[in-house]
């Protein structure tokens, strides 16, 4: 049912209001110096606007990138074997990445030098990030050297299903691929000066660079190698992705007014607030990325592709995950961050409550067309070479148990990115706590009788469980959180989306029957399917007004 014109009119000015809010804070000064004078109503394009416009553009094209590459990978390599070993390999690195590299960094880090900046002490600012650059540089080093050190016992706990044969493969890719964590880390403090400073267009642009150099060194090296070692060109392309994802960050350096100085201070009082801040942080990042670990855990018992069809359905399923989600979540930090520095709680939860319908209206359509295409989808994108017809259907299983936790996912790394710009991590570390425990309580439950669906199910149930949890957290701190305008918001554009999937898969029938399954042929049926999907979406949030739409167009024209 239509609601009444005045009250979607009372709603949208609201929306324009609390958009507006978080607008005139990214308009970045100087510390020290009196903000310019706003501009003419016709010239505010907002920088949280343009950063996130700008982001999920930027973002969408890495996530193409990584699409392209994962295509290249399946091509040589499919979902046997070696490729369960180098994800395996990869997600052990990229998980002590998570407790102690760059995310986890950067959680703790914007916060605490966005308050220097903001009381206008930069001298103390630029000190405290020379000194945990240096900091991160030799404790990451020595890390990686421990872990590469102790591989050969450390691996074979994450994959029990595996033979010896694959056991080996998996533990020499990992000391190959454990360097890593010594960039990684790097970057994330230069990408955290680079966030305090609205600068996110070489964050936003250095993971395409990473998928490309992949992909380059992958088809340069692949051939050199013999079949059976094929699998250690990607890990080598990964290296020199990870070394190219630095430089970017590190040369856009430069546009800031930060100064590396050799005058570090480790007693400083914001030096042991970050690391304070890290300890929870850290805690609450690596119990989120362990589920992917658990994935691979109980795939390694299903059978030796299950670890390998995860991933790849995972590589899809982040598509508009990164797109929009984490465009949103990245870009609203800082502005939350200085909200909170400032103690304008009203702020912040207009800000953070826009931003959450805003991850709705985005990412339920993603989910619809997911449900009801993910084999279409999934075969379009990988089924060549040596990824056949049978890996096609293991995969879109597990994409079709992934779409459920896009929207929960979306909210939830908004609102965990909210409690740490309150610096008050310990509460999403808890919460991560009790995700772990549901997903691997899940996953144990429903592995023997559902196999790869019941793993990535029990990821869906877990962290639908942690939204819940956050916001009955975050309605009291912040003195409510506006769900009833949520639940609103989210009814609406469920409709919508029942109507985009009902029109995508009833298309996508009629063509594939008509075109037939030739490349072309799949491409046109599944592309126009989502098309005319995505106009049927647009065309049901116009008929029920969703406020939230307009903030979308507005934006577009601005551009």
């Amino acid at each position: 049912m239509e609601r009444p014109q005045a009250h979607d009119s009372h709603e949208q000015a609201d929306s324009e209001r609390s958009l507006d809010a978080a607008e005139r804070t990214a308009e970045a000064f100087e510390p020290g110096e009196e903000p310019a004078a706003p501009p003419a109503p016709g010239e505010r394009a907002g920088r949280i606007a343009r950063s996130t416009a700008f982001f999920s553009v930027a973002t969408a094209a890495s996530r193409i990138a990584g699409l392209v590459r994962e295509i290249v990978a399946a091509g040589y390599f499919g979902v046997k074997g070696p490729m369960s070993a180098f994800t395996i390999a990869f997600q052990v690195p990229n998980l002590v990445r998570s407790l102690f590299a760059d995310a986890a960094i950067q959680a703790a880090f914007v916060p605490v030098f966005t308050e220097q900046l903001e009381k206008g002490n930069k001298r103390e600012a630029f000190r405290l990030a020379s000194t945990l650059i240096f900091a991160v540089t030799l404790f990451l080093g020595a890390l990686t050297a421990l872990f590469v050190l102790a591989a050969p016992v450390l691996m074979p706990v994450f994959a029990p299903g595996f033979g010896p044969e694959l056991e080996d493969l998996t533990v020499t890719l990992s000391q190959l691929l454990f360097p890593i964590l010594i960039m990684l880390g790097t970057t994330g403090m230069v990408v955290g000066v680079l966030n305090s400073y609205d600068r996110f267009g070489a964050f936003a642009i250095s993971p395409f660079f990473w998928n490309v150099a992949i992909v380059l060194v992958l088809v340069l090296l692949a051939p050199v190698f013999s079949e059976d070692h094929r699998i250690y060109a990607y890990a080598i392309g990964v290296l020199v992705g990870t070394a190219v994802q630095l430089v970017i960050p590190a040369f856009d350096l430069r546009n800031t007014p930060f100064r590396f100085t050799r005058n570090f201070d480790w007693r400083a009082p914001q030096v042991r607030r970050v690391l304070l801040l890290m300890l929870p942080v850290t805690i609450s990042l690596g119990l989120i990325n362990f589920n992917l670990v658990i994935n691979s855990f109980f795939g390694t018992l299903v059978s030796d592709r299950a670890p390998a069809a995860i991933d790849k359905a995972f590589r899809i399923y982040m598509l508009p995950q990164g797109i929009f989600s984490v465009a949103v979540a990245t870009v609203l930090f800082p502005t939350l961050a200085r909200f909170a520095a400032r103690g304008a709680r009203d702020d912040l939860r207009n800000t953070m409550a826009n931003g959450m319908r805003q991850i709705v209206l985005l990412l339920l359509p993603a989910m619809a067309a997911m449900l009801v295409l993910s084999e279409p989808m999934i075969r379009l994108v990988y089924e060549r070479g040596e990824f056949d017809a049978s890996q096609t259907d293991l995969v879109a299983v597990a994409l079709f148990w992934f779409a459920f936790s896009l929207p929960f996912n979306g909210l939830f790394l908004l609102l965990t990115r909210t409690f740490f710009s309150l610096q008050q991590p310990w509460v999403p570390t808890a919460i991560s706590g009790v995700n772990l425990v549901v997903t691997a309580l899940a996953a144990l439950a429903l592995y023997g009788p559902f196999g790869v669906g019941g793993i990535v199910a029990a990821t869906a149930i877990a962290t639908a469980v942690s939204v819940v949890a956050q916001c009955v957290v975050l309605r009291d701190e912040l003195g409510g959180l506006d769900l009833r305008r949520f639940a609103d918001t989210t009814v609406r554009v469920t409709v919508a989306a029942a109507a985009l999937a009902g029109v995508s898969y009833l298309l996508w029938d009629a063509l594939d029957q008509a075109l037939g399954r030739s490349l072309a042929g799949q491409a046109g049926s599944l592309g126009f399917a989502l098309l005319a999907g995505a106009a049927v979406y647009v065309g049901t949030l116009r008929l029920l007004r969703v406020p939230e739409l307009d903030q979308i167009v507005r934006l577009v024209r601005r551009r």
